[in-house]
């Protein structure tokens, strides 16, 4: 899969890791891929939200020993 984007957002808190993500996507194609890593124990609640809410998908979620990486294709 080709990522287009790709953000670290690790370190950042709430609401952040959102803000970044729309930034990023805003700059997107449709159809383009952002790679987004964050370790925020809440953005496993709120990047899927913010992603149905917004019309974006979510097309993988990995966990690592450090941080959660979506993978998000923009609506």
């Amino acid at each position: 899969m080709m990522v287009s984007v790709e953000i670290d957002t690790r370190g950042l808190r709430c609401p952040l890791p959102v803000l970044r993500a729309r930034k990023a996507l805003d700059g997107l194609a449709s159809g383009d891929v952002l790679r987004l890593w964050a370790d925020d124990p809440i953005a496993v609640i709120d990047i899927p939200h913010f992603c149905q809410e917004a019309g974006h998908e979510v097309i993988a979620v990995e966990e690592t020993a450090d941080a959660q990486i979506y993978l998000i294709r923009r609506g």
